[in-house]
């Protein structure tokens, strides 16, 4: 058809109405692409979110695979951009995990579980997380806090972005961590006892409870003082200190203890991301019952995923 525009009524077939150009004689359909888009988006989210093949949605349409993945490849190569919703009152949730080659940031605000922002980047570091706060900053959100991992760049981004601002570290990152360092069976004492105090962390409520697990382990560095501070005994002049996972652990604990507990002085804060690293987990099962998309269709599917998954 030559596009002219000039168009006249040229009766019915199939009980639908046709056209005819009267410039070149063409006869056509008229076929609105966008509402047809729409009518067939559910069967792409239940592909994306719902766990379905493409040839379990061709079966149950009753057409074929290419017709299918004809379809799906029009929403891949056109992926989805957030949607940041007004919020006065934002407590946000910052965590991001890798597919391969690929890293997926989430910002979450746990007030209206509303994915206010994502984006795919190569990794997690200082000049994205800070692009991406200052968008969010820009556009009039107003963050209360900031629960995080404690990814160094991103605290770096948030000191320069929003000084000043509670950050409270994930408790169960930070559990998760010192129990690693410490190892399931400690050699000695001293990493039996301390073992014992940080499985307690993610239990401490109230301001009382905050009191007595600091003051168990003000305790425990009193008792092994000591103890951590031995050293190797070599010939030469360089002394090693022994107990470096134990080691590891105290600096770990002193480090974050500024930042552990806000959580307690507000409770709107959450005190850990788990609620996004479980979604991670859903997210990782469902791309990979669709295996051999590309790496742009991958990304497309991970935008996608999180947009029918918190906006839609």
């Amino acid at each position: 058809m030559c596009l002219s525009g000039k168009i006249i009524k040229w009766g019915t077939r199939n009980n639908r109405q046709r056209y005819k150009c009267k410039r070149c004689g063409q006869l056509f359909v008229w076929k609105n692409i966008g509402k047809s888009l729409d009518r067939q988006k559910p069967w792409f989210k239940k592909w994306v979110i719902g766990r379905m093949t493409i040839s379990e949605i061709a079966k149950t349409k009753k057409c074929s695979i290419s017709t299918i993945q004809r379809l799906f490849k029009i929403y891949l190569d056109d992926p989805p951009t957030p949607q940041i919703k007004e919020n006065s009152n934002c407590h946000l949730m910052i965590d991001g995990t890798y597919f391969g080659d690929i890293c997926l940031l989430n910002y979450f605000d746990n007030d209206l579980k509303h994915l206010q922002y994502f984006e795919i980047v190569k990794s997690e570091n200082y000049l994205d997380f800070k692009l991406g706060l200052e968008l969010l900053k820009r556009v009039g959100l107003n963050i209360k806090s900031i629960t995080s991992d404690g990814d160094r760049s991103l605290i770096m981004a948030i000191s320069e972005v929003f000084p000043g601002i509670v950050h409270q570290r994930c408790i169960i990152h930070v559990q998760r961590m010192g129990l690693a360092y410490l190892t399931r069976y400690p050699k000695y004492q001293a990493g039996k006892d301390l073992r014992k105090i940080i499985l307690d962390l993610h239990k401490v409520a109230g301001l009382g409870g905050r009191i007595e697990w600091v003051t168990r382990f003000r305790n425990w560095e009193a008792e092994y003082h000591d103890f951590l501070n031995e050293r190797t005994e070599f010939l030469s002049d360089k002394r090693l200190y022994k107990h470096y996972g134990v080691r590891q652990v105290r600096t770990l604990v002193n480090n974050t203890l500024p930042h552990l507990f806000h959580y307690l002085y507000d409770p709107k804060i959450p005190k850990s991301n788990n609620g996004l690293e479980c979604r991670f987990s859903y997210l990782k099962n469902n791309l990979r019952i669709h295996r051999g998309l590309s790496k742009e269709h991958k990304k497309s599917f991970l935008l996608w995923y999180n947009w029918f998954k918190y906006n839609d």
